[in-house]
């Protein structure tokens, strides 16, 4: 059966499909998996819950975190083997002895060269990107890739299937890569070249709407996604959109399929669980997540149909969900978006923190971060600020000049107008700070006192409190032409404008646990036969903490790179653990028991 013929639905007799390798999950870590396998002649059939393809992958930025990786060799950028190690040693503590992560160093630039030599991957460096944190063993760059930008239409039909950007992020669904594409819609006012920039491409996507009814410029983890896609297809896997996973298979000790959509498919050499962890399952948020509780809720900026089923499969053929983390989830700053429906959405800061001209406050008024660093380091800020709050949050705020330039969160910068924000609630403003005070309900008199001491200082490019601009994570993020600092200056032109942020993330950090060829592991610390996890689902090798940018994206398809070589029972590079799984036979396969 084709891939086509697969996505167009299956017919009530076709209940049953044999194959090599199952995957269940279309993200970065499920389609890397299932591409490896069949580049090596294995026959993958990749089943996705949600109708359509990519996952949270397709709303990220695309990033992956691969240190010494080929671009960066090749850019002049050669660092010591033992640095990237000693940087995670440094932010990990002992974890960095798990090993996985030497398993991770190894595979990982081996991965980027096997995408870029035989599949449609097309990488682009990221050798100017910092890490998150300047301890031991730090790198200003040469330590990210992500995918280039990807013509939709080279997709055919199977555009339909691919999941568009994030729409409250997006322009009207058009994905805007980091970097000097996004420099040029902050810049279009400024500077003559960035405005032709952004008229063509405004032109060419209001051109892909009318003609594609979507954007066919594709940028970000949706270039990612759709770079896997096309190869996926290209080598015959079998793609079952609309098809979530119900319940494993098993003959005996060994995992050799599952139930997706109803359909039973048997799988002779092993099942990979790639379904991106649990960001939106309340059940396990309020067993791992300290800030919920009955008042205080989680909003992750994920994708919905990400409940945890991975988790629940894994534990319901034998395997263990870690419970030791630093932190459970990938932190970010979130504001809820009222749509029109009723419903609501949560949109990720990630940008405009860092830029000049805003300022964070807790409940109280004041100041508790450094607003450039990472967005997961800022909402452990907030935690660590205001421990035990029943209902923790924060508000982000900018001058007009700054929203206007730069936007604020859902509240888009000029040309569009504020009033639709201000008129939901999402926006609220003031002449002054005591005026904001009154629309935000913080107290006046502290938050006046907060913003005349942050400018004070930003005025001579300066930040006592928490060295904002100091790292060069932070200067990266601001804006380079604002001088001395980068990321600082007063808020100055009013009126004032504010939003309200709450706990989020972009992902969980606990999952499976597996080893270093991706195989789920029993208590005991046993193998499981036939099983295997990537991505979110895999718990992650740096132990609930956020080193770098990428730092999900790059594991999760490094492991799906590994797990598909050990299916295909091939060497995994400085890996001996790996042993030759046993296939099961058609036979077997036939006798499954369901779990």
């Amino acid at each position: 059966m084709t891939s086509e013929k697969a996505a167009e639905g299956m017919s009530g007799q076709d209940n049953v499909l044999v194959c090599d390798v199952l995957v269940i999950g279309s993200g970065a870590g499920g389609l890397a998996t299932a591409v490896t396998a069949a580049h090596h002649g294995l026959k993958v059939i990749l089943a996705e819950k949600d109708n359509q393809l990519g996952g949270t992958t397709a709303w990220s930025g695309g990033w992956l975190w691969i240190p010494r990786n080929p671009l960066a060799l090749e850019a002049g950028i050669v660092e010591d083997e033992d640095a990237p190690l000693q940087y995670l040693r440094s932010e990990t503590g002992n974890r960095a002895n798990d090993p996985r992560v030497s398993a991770f160093l190894a595979n990982g630039p081996e991965m980027v060269s096997f995408f870029r030599d035989h599949t449609e991957m097309e990488w682009l460096p990221g050798n100017s990107i910092p890490d998150f944190h300047e301890t031991p063993g730090s790198a200003k760059g040469g330590r990210s890739v992500t995918a280039a930008p990807y013509d939709g239409r080279k997709l055919g039909n199977w555009i339909e299937k691919l999941k568009p950007p994030l729409d409250i992020v997006s322009l009207a669904g058009m994905g805007i890569a980091s970097g000097s594409d996004l420099g040029h819609f902050f810049n279009a006012r400024r500077n003559p070249k960035s405005a032709l920039h952004v008229f063509r491409r405004l032109a060419r996507h209001g051109l892909d709407l009318l003609m594609h009814r979507r954007g066919m410029h594709l940028v970000n983890g949706n270039a990612l996604v759709a770079r896997l896609l096309r190869t996926a297809i290209d080598l015959d896997v079998t793609i079952l959109p609309g098809h979530p996973a119900e319940r494993i298979l098993r003959t005996y000790d060994r995992v050799t399929g599952a139930i997706c959509g109803g359909v039973e498919i048997h799988a002779r050499r092993g099942v990979v669980l790639a379904t991106g962890g649990f960001p939106h399952d309340s059940k396990r948020h309020g067993e791992m997540f300290e800030h919920v509780n009955e008042e205080s809720s989680h909003h992750s900026a994920a994708s919905a149909s990400n409940t945890g089923d991975g988790l629940r499969l894994g534990e319901s053929a034998g395997g263990t969900v870690s419970q030791d983390f630093f932190h459970a989830g990938a932190w970010s700053p979130v504001s809820l978006v009222p749509r029109k429906d009723g419903t609501t959405g949560n949109f990720p800061h990630l940008v405009e923190r860092a830029k000049p001209g805003f300022i964070a406050v807790g409940p109280d008024g004041r100041r508790f971060v450094n607003e450039a660093d990472s967005y997961h380091d800022f909402m452990s800020a907030l935690f660590a600020a205001y421990p035990g709050a029943t209902s923790p949050h924060a508000w982000l705020i900018a001058d007009h000049a700054a929203q206007r330039r730069f936007g604020l969160g859902w509240a888009k910068p000029f040309p569009f107008p504020l009033g639709p924000y201000r008129a939901c609630g999402y926006l609220k403003s003031g002449d002054s700070p005591q005026a904001l005070a009154r629309e935000t309900g913080l107290p006046a008199e502290t938050l006046a006192e907060t913003i005349a001491r942050f400018n004070f200082h930003a005025e001579k490019g300066e930040d006592p409190d928490f060295m904002r601009g100091r790292s060069a994570y932070n200067r990266i993020q601001g804006d380079p032409g604002n001088q001395p600092n980068p990321s600082l200056r007063p808020l100055e032109e009013g009126p004032l404008h504010a939003v309200r942020i709450v706990p989020g993330s972009l992902g969980t950090f606990a999952g499976l646990q597996t080893d270093e060829c991706a195989r789920v592991l029993e208590g005991n610390g046993k193998p499981i036969a036939g099983l295997f996890a990537a991505g979110n689902d895999m718990t992650s090798i740096f132990g609930g903490n956020y080193p770098a940018g990428g730092i999900t994206l790059g594991p999760a398809m490094t492991f799906g790179y590994i797990a598909a070589r050990v299916l295909a029972e091939l060497p995994v590079t400085g890996v001996t653990a790996c042993c030759v799984p046993q296939k099961a036979t058609d036979e077997e396969t036939m006798n499954d028991a369901v779990l």
